[in-house]
């Protein structure tokens, strides 16, 4: 009763620091729906399932905990990508440091201007794939997102897109507590790359909703930006058509408290889905990626491969499902979470999960962790490699299954060198 009690104080604080809403009334209503739906299901706690291993207390705060801003002294991620970059500073949009929106075959609008007319097709997406997802886990901080959120993009592809779209996010207050909803539709064939990169603000909450229609592919790349002390909170709800492609992965390197969601809906045959993910930890690092796949379809196929390195006291936990409905018969599931511990200090808490309500399916689940192989540690220094070197090595070899998910190589190359720098900077 007490933690009941409290998830209700907590959300009604939430909902209390909420401003009404406005715009066209299917906006409204999303929002309305949303702050009923966060009303019942209460805050975030850690007596909750899906909670237990990462403390929500940062998030549900009045006000964002301080986090000073990092100077950036290597190259921007991306920079190989032909694209139209979309800059926020502290979570808002900066269209003096944008490119322009206009791009053939794609609709782009500031998710504020979609959400004040009376006909817009984001209506169809917006808060919906969100509400979808809070069903069988109550996903609160996401239903507050739906609610207040007035930053973001709406952005609807008919076609390939000729270019790439960066969302990009820097910091300029060390206080700074963004609030960012985008909402992206691929109609029938459309085909887009989306990548996200920075530190975004001291806290924040953002939500993606990607609607992948029939035919069409989705690639998303995201790096999480290195200042240590921020607090971030990530949802990612996708609805996938028939002979459809979605792909994610993100690349995190410090940070204080990070919890990565990643929601996927099979609701068309012969469709895949990827979500991978990378991480290196070090010290007051607490990474959680937390993902649910519902195979609702013929044919599907989908991957989670998620990889983290610790060290020095560092916590990762994954928090991964598969879902087969009945009748989403010759599902393919595969699921892999691993961790290499640098030392004895460090943590990983796992929580694979598989539900099959069909009987013609290949699911499969992995979750190890453990420290650096000593034959292949003894292999390379015997060699003359330095233990130090050896072990940047190995690890590199270690997170690069996860990085063979990303599909375009001179990204995945960027990544692996950043990770290089990463370990380099700590030997130092």
């Amino acid at each position: 009763m007490a933690v009941l009690q409290a998830k209700t104080d907590a959300a009604e604080a939430m909902i209390a620091a909420v401003t009404p809403a406005g715009g066209g009334a299917w906006a409204v209503d999303a929002r309305n729906r949303a702050l009923e739906n966060l009303r019942k299901m209460g805050a975030p706690h850690r007596r909750d399932e899906y909670w237990r291993y990462t403390n929500p207390a940062d998030f549900l705060a009045a006000d964002a905990p301080q986090a000073p801003v990092m100077e950036l002294d290597e190259g921007m991620p991306f920079e190989m990508l032909d694209r139209v970059r979309l800059v926020f500073v502290d979570g808002v949009f900066d269209p003096a440091q944008s490119d322009d929106v206009r791009l053939e075959g794609v609709e782009i609008d500031p998710i504020a201007d979609a959400m004040a007319k009376d006909i817009h097709w984001a209506s169809g997406v917006y808060g919906v794939l969100e509400a979808n997802g809070q069903n069988p886990v109550s996903r609160p901080l996401a239903a507050l997102n739906t609610a207040q959120a007035n930053q973001g993009f709406a952005i609807r592809v008919t076609g390939k897109a000729p270019k790439a779209i960066s969302l990009i996010y820097l910091r300029s207050s060390e206080t700074a507590d963004a609030m960012m909803h985008h909402v992206i539709k691929l109609e029938a064939g459309a085909d887009l790359t989306l990548t996200e990169n920075g530190p975004v603000a001291a806290r924040c909450n953002t939500v993606l909703e990607v609607d992948v229609a029939d035919g069409a592919s989705f690639h998303h790349i995201r790096t999480q930006g290195r200042d240590h002390l921020r607090r971030v909170a990530t949802h990612m709800f996708a609805r996938l058509g028939q002979e459809s492609s979605f792909k994610s992965f993100t690349l995190s390197m410090n940070g204080i408290l990070t919890r990565n969601e990643a929601v996927v809906e099979f609701t068309g045959d012969n469709a895949h889905a990827t979500v991978a993910g990378a991480c290196a930890g070090d010290g007051d690092f607490h990474h959680d990626d937390t993902v649910f796949v519902t195979h609702d379809a013929l044919n599907c196929e989908s991957r989670q491969v998620f990889k983290k390195v610790l060290r020095n006291g560092a916590t990762g936990v994954f928090q991964g499902k598969i879902l087969v409905k009945a009748g989403a018969q010759k599902t393919d599931g595969y699921q892999l979470s691993q961790a290499l511990l640098l030392d004895d200090n460090s943590n990983f808490l796992a929580k694979p999960e598989l539900e099959i309500y069909a009987d013609d399916v290949v699911c499969s689940h992995g979750s190890t962790c453990g420290e650096i192989d000593a034959d292949a540690m003894f292999y390379l220094t015997s060699r003359g490699v330095p233990h130090a070197q050896a072990q940047d090595m190995l690890t590199l070899a270690f997170l690069n299954q996860a990085i063979e998910e990303v599909e375009d190589e001179a990204i995945a190359e960027d990544i692996r060198a950043r990770l290089a720098a990463w370990m380099e900077r700590r030997a130092g």
